[in-house]
Formats: structure tokens, C-alpha cells, sequence
């Protein structure tokens, strides 16, 4: 039985999966020009970061989920 407590604790690390979701629905936060970053507008290095942040988000949820197996 006290399998089902690391079951449920490895599936509580999934939740960190809303924040690259939730990240680049609020248009309005991203939609401007300034302030640029290399020439950049924020509207794409906004969106840029979001990518990144979704890659780290989704290996840091699977390697904490299959750290027991």
C-alpha cells in the first residue's frame, strides 16, 4: 500500500505542466513593442522565452515522475 502514496506524489509534479499553458494566454501582458532585447521586440522574445520555459517545465515533469522506476 504505501506504493499508492508515491503513485500520487509523482503524479502531483504534473501540475507544474499548466504553467507553460497558462504562460502566453494573457495576450494583452505581451502585446507591445518595447522594451527590445537585441532588436527584438518583446512580443517575440516573449514567445520565445514561453518555448523555452515549456521545455525545461516538461523535462524537469518527467524526469521527477520517472525518478522511482
Amino acid at each position: 500500500m504505501p506504493e499508492l502514496g508515491v503513485r500520487a506524489q509523482r503524479r502531483g509534479w504534473r501540475w507544474l505542466l499548466l504553467i507553460p499553458i497558462l504562460a502566453p494566454l494573457p495576450v494583452g501582458l505581451y502585446n507591445r513593442l518595447e522594451p527590445q532585447l537585441w532588436g527584438v521586440p518583446f512580443f517575440y522574445w516573449y514567445q520565445i522565452g514561453c518555448a523555452v520555459l515549456a521545455m525545461a517545465v516538461t523535462t524537469l515533469v518527467h524526469r521527477l515522475t520517472r525518478a522511482g522506476r
